[in-house]
């Protein structure tokens, strides 16, 4: 009896042995793939070696559901800022965007692209979260400028724009002010008029789709008299 116990205490430690040279010969043949790193690519945008006389002959048309908003673009005093917004409207980011956040008598806020129709994919969700740097300017935060939303922190602008129906002294030289409503602020006062619930607009409106075109007449041929005031 005690012969079977010995050869079963000899057996058992060989047969796990075996067992745990075959568990590892079975890995070795079938290896699992080791994943590869990926590295996510930098997509170019077509104003990202854009110079400033090159951007400053850039506007932009809001087609909105309340009608049309069109702005010039201020690049000497914002460079990169109105970079920003340039490309955002020509690779069609803004389009189906709400005014998302309005403030009766101050100002209506858009650019937002968590708010487009349809949901926003991976890719667009990376470039919504990218940010830029702050560009404070001389530039007066009067009626009809166009100027760039950010968090409490310095430097976390990154989609949102606003656009004032009043002035407010209070954001010059703190928040980058990048260009001016020439034609539409009767549609900009419309939706700052609509119904509200806090600054949330009861009904947003819907911004249908950014356009970006040459200016006209040639922005070139501007005179300082039709600049914003600026200290």
């Amino acid at each position: 009896m005690y012969r079977y116990i010995e050869l079963a205490i000899v057996c058992v430690p060989l047969f796990l042995v075996s067992l745990a040279v075959g568990q590892t010969a079975t890995t070795k043949a079938n290896p699992r793939p080791t994943p590869t790193p990926t590295t996510l690519a930098v997509i170019s945008e077509p104003f990202d070696k854009a110079d400033v006389k090159t951007m400053a002959a850039k506007c932009v048309k809001l087609e909105t559901e309340s009608g049309g908003i069109e702005m010039e673009m201020y690049p000497e005093s914002a460079p990169e800022t109105v970079r920003n917004f340039l490309n955002l409207a020509a690779i069609g980011a803004f389009d189906t965007t709400t005014f998302s956040r309005v403030v009766p008598g101050f100002v209506i806020q858009g650019g937002n692209l968590w708010t487009r129709d349809g949901g926003v994919s991976m890719e667009l969700g990376r470039r919504a979260r990218r940010t830029i740097p702050d560009e404070p300017n001389k530039i007066l935060h009067e009626r009809g400028v166009v100027s760039m939303a950010r968090g409490d922190e310095a430097n976390t602008a990154t989609t949102n724009f606003f656009i004032l129906v009043d002035a407010a002294s209070s954001l010059d030289g703190k928040f980058a002010a990048f260009g001016r409503v020439t034609k539409g602020m009767d549609v900009v006062d419309t939706i700052n008029k609509a119904g509200v619930n806090g600054e949330k607009p009861d009904k947003p409106v819907r911004l249908r789709k950014a356009v970006v075109s040459v200016c006209q007449p040639d922005p070139t041929l501007r005179v300082s008299s039709n600049l914003p005031q600026t200290r």
